[in-house]
């Protein structure tokens, strides 16, 4: 008897449909599991038979001969396991093959029977609504991410005999979705809580209004990592085209069980131990990097310098390009990667360099080759680069007496509307604005210009470096409510390229 279950296989943030084909035949028994799959799902085998034994089924003694179709796909994971076991079971005709039809299925199984949570549920369950599929059968703890497909039944399941009393129509399961959890007010960080920064302040408002990367440098102790904690307090809220982008990165790493949509832009903070790996993604598996789940949220590096260098330079191209091209041998894969940089360091080894109460013992060899820890050509991809001077002791202890994050997000959302609106609608940032786009809307008027080729030629400013500078005085406009870019938002703008500035 052959059997056909619909399943899939997660490539990337995408997925693409799998079928499990199971035929028992007469023959020297046994089980063959075929299709390009790898050790991980050949070891299914194992975990299938002993879950269907466990649930007080006793196959018959025939050959059993699973494909995994199509043929030349790679196959990996463990989602496997349950349309193998639901096709091993209709083919034994313990269950209806009938019941199977229209049903995409995903989940592990443990010898016992339990269904365990798996990674990339909500792709899968988004190529099964395009497929036309009328339910899918997850995991319970992958239920809620699920869930956000829209005209899809979820069917819940946390046994192998859940499964199988749903399948002969002796049991209904539903989804119940937990009720949503009340507001919790205010969020616990506020920018008021920094005392003085005021440059810094205005400086991080600037880069999220416009999303652009942000270099925080100065001594020990003056609040870089206070305000990078404080940008999340700061953002506009998730669209639904955003929360469902970062969620699908989120699902393929497996950070979503028990969760359902995001609700939160992603603030990720990686330790400088990381590996270029775990930064950008790869692996033998080409999971995404912490730079792909931060995907429209927020990505902190602090202590920039202790990176190691290899590891800082493969984020250039996702800078760049916002995405992430993992390729490996007979594959590639690509994560979404716009994000929004904002990385701290010291401007010595000592951490005083600049600073007018303690003395910088460091040499001019020493700083040179602290400073050179970050490649010119990953400073030249970050658009602003503030100086965070000591807070003077009479300003300690007085937080609260600035700008709250609430009225700074309030100005950010009128500015991110402004850009919306040039966008026609779409929540197109100034930092993304390429060609022709940022020609026609970042153009400064003749005093503005002027200024800024002279800046050009004094600092040496790169293209690159020329057009970061355009794209955050059109975000100063912006907040300015200026249609016009002036002279007076260059040279603020150009006030914040600080390391392309000659050693002191």
């Amino acid at each position: 008897m052959l059997v056909r279950v619909r399943s899939g296989a997660v490539l990337g943030v995408d997925a693409v449909p799998v079928d499990v084909e199971v035929e028992s035949a007469l023959g020297m028994p046994g089980f063959h599991l075929v299709g390009l799959a790898t050790s991980t799902v050949q070891e299914a085998k194992v975990r299938v038979l002993a879950a269907v034994r466990n649930v007080g089924v006793k196959l018959p003694s025939k050959r059993l001969i699973v494909n995994l179709a199509p043929g030349d796909l790679r196959k990996e994971g463990t989602g496997f396991d349950l349309p193998i076991a639901l096709g091993v079971l209709a083919s034994a005709e313990e269950i209806p093959a009938d019941a199977l039809a229209g049903v995409h299925l995903v989940g592990e199984l443990a010898l016992s029977g339990e269904v365990k949570a798996v990674r990339g549920v909500l792709p899968l369950a988004i190529e099964a609504r395009r497929a036309g599929a009328r339910a899918v059968v997850v995991p319970a703890p992958n239920a809620l991410e699920a869930a956000v497909v829209e005209g899809l039944t979820v069917v819940p399941v946390r046994h192998l005999a859940d499964v199988m009393a749903w399948a002969r129509g002796e049991a209904r399961i539903e989804l119940r979705i937990p009720p949503a959890l009340p507001d919790g007010g205010a969020p616990s960080l506020d920018l008021a809580d920094v005392a003085g920064q005021e440059t810094a302040k205005r400086a991080l408002e600037v880069a999220v209004a416009g999303a652009h990367n942000l270099l925080l440098f100065g001594p020990p102790g003056s609040g870089k990592t206070m305000l990078a904690r404080r940008v999340p307090t700061l953002l506009p809220p998730l669209t639904f085209e955003e929360a469902l982008e970062a969620t699908v990165v989120h699902s393929v790493a497996g950070l979503t069980r028990h969760r359902g949509l995001l609700s939160d832009r992603p603030f990720r903070a990686p330790h400088h131990s990381v590996s270029d790996a775990g930064l950008v993604g790869g692996t033998s598996q080409a999971r995404p990097g912490e730079v792909s789940l931060a995907h429209h949220g927020v990505l902190f590096l602090d202590e920039l310098p202790e990176f190691r260098r290899h590891v800082l330079e493969a984020l250039r191209q996702p800078l760049e390009d916002g995405e992430v091209s993992i390729v490996r041998a007979g594959r590639s894969v690509t994560y979404p990667a716009h994000v929004m940089l904002v990385a701290a360091m010291n401007p010595c080894p000592c951490g005083y360099h600049g600073d007018r109460r303690r003395a910088c013992h460091c040499t001019t060899h020493e700083l040179q080759a602290y400073r050179r820890r970050i490649s010119g050509p990953l400073v030249d991809r970050i658009d602003l680069h503030v100086d965070v001077p000591a807070v003077p002791p009479t300003l300690l202890g007085t937080g609260g007496a600035g700008p709250s994050s609430a009225e700074v997000r309030g100005r950010v959302l009128r500015a991110r509307a402004a850009q919306a609106e040039r966008a026609r609608g779409k929540p197109v940032p100034n930092a993304r604005l390429r060609g022709a786009a940022l020609r026609r809307d970042c153009a400064p008027d003749d005093a503005g210009r002027r200024l800024l080729q002279a800046a050009v030629e004094r600092l040496g400013l790169s293209a690159r470096a020329h057009d970061k500078v355009l794209r955050v005085a059109r975000t100063i406009a912006d907040l300015e409510g200026s249609d016009a870019v002036r002279a007076a938002h260059v040279a603020e703008a150009v006030q914040y390229r600080a390391l392309d500035r000659p050693l002191s």
